[in-house]
């Protein structure tokens, strides 16, 4: 214990990163309870409105509920599904988006490194909402059933969040100095791969050398890889009247790294 009061005295200033660090998780976990609240409250309502339709549609429902529900307005769990599905889509295409753009997975690694303790709950999360997401919105689903997809979207929407944070505030800070620079420069040479003012020639250069730089840090998976190749491949706007020249050179396609390389 005396040794660690010791190191603490001399490197006191490290207790402001880490707060600050800790403050913005705490900040997101705040703002997920409160979505997660949010969201209990609107499964409650709309239960009860499920509910009363249904007690409508059977000609037993309670004297007062006419004055207290509209039901010809209620929602029902298909339209609740349609919900779901829509805010489900949207949190995978927000994932998708760090996935598949090498700029963003250069810029915050952490957010594809499923070694990540808050990058793991996401994706465990995913697969659980992935899981009880039923077949079509038009599908004949228990309400017990739509009650658990509900929670595992709120979940998901939650652990995502927190781990988008936690990436963005982390950028490359688990990386050494000289693998930073690497970073750095995988990231200046993608602008030139990409960039449709330069020539193919030049793009296919870039291209490589951002694999080179990439090698052993970042694994990049097949549909980044491939998103990436449409990009440096695609075609260069010609002036209007072309000199007669032969095809440019498709650029090499870049190997996917083994997992055993990736940081």
């Amino acid at each position: 214990m005396e040794p660690l009061l010791t190191w603490l005295g001399t490197n006191w200033w490290i207790v402001f990163p880490v707060a600050a660090g800790l403050g913005g998780i705490a900040k997101a976990w705040e703002r997920g309870a409160a979505r997660r609240h949010e969201r209990r409250i609107e499964t409650m309502r709309l239960k009860a409105e499920i509910k009363s339709g249904q007690l409508a549609a059977r000609g037993s429902a309670p004297q007062l509920a006419p004055a207290v529900v509209d039901t010809t307005a209620s929602v029902t769990p298909n339209q609740l599904l349609v919900r779901l599905f829509a805010e489900h889509d949207e949190i995978t295409a927000r994932w998708l988006d760090y996935e598949l753009d090498v700029s963003k997975l250069i810029a915050f690694p952490a957010m594809s490194d499923g070694r990540q303790p808050l990058v793991a709950a996401f994706l465990k999360a995913k697969k659980t909402a992935d899981a009880l997401r039923p077949d079509s919105a038009d599908a004949e689903v228990p309400e017990r059933q739509v009650s658990e997809y509900l929670d595992a979207v709120g979940a998901y929407a939650v652990a995502f969040e927190v781990a988008e944070k936690d990436a963005r505030r982390l950028r490359d800070s688990t990386f050494t100095e000289p693998e930073r620079k690497r970073l750095d420069r995988a990231q200046q040479l993608l602008k030139v791969a990409v960039d449709e003012a330069a020539t193919q020639a030049e793009r296919n250069i870039a291209y490589k050398r951002v694999h080179d730089e990439l090698e052993g840090l970042i694994l990049l998976s097949d549909e980044a890889v491939e998103v990436l190749e449409k990009q440096v491949s695609r075609e260069i706007s010609a002036p209007a009247s072309p000199p007669a020249s032969p095809p440019a050179p498709e650029p090499e396609r870049m190997p996917s790294p083994r997992a055993g390389d990736a940081r």
